[in-house]
């Protein structure tokens, strides 16, 4: 005889890897890190306080 397959369990670990599945897609997709986000955020803030420092008054 075959074993015996309990079905919910088996929908349930399929489900498990669909989501995995489309876990990784995301992570190639849009691929950074919340960390990498706020790092380049911090230099582009640094970037922009540095250029805005450099500016001179030539309007008048």
């Amino acid at each position: 005889m075959s074993t015996v397959i309990n079905l919910n369990k088996f929908r349930k670990q399929k489900a498990r890897a669909d989501k995995r599945a489309q876990a990784e897609q995301n992570s190639v997709k849009f691929g950074r890190t919340k960390a990498q986000k706020d790092l380049e955020k911090a230099e582009k803030s640094k970037a922009k306080t540095l250029l805005d420092g450099h500016k001179t008054d030539q309007g008048e």
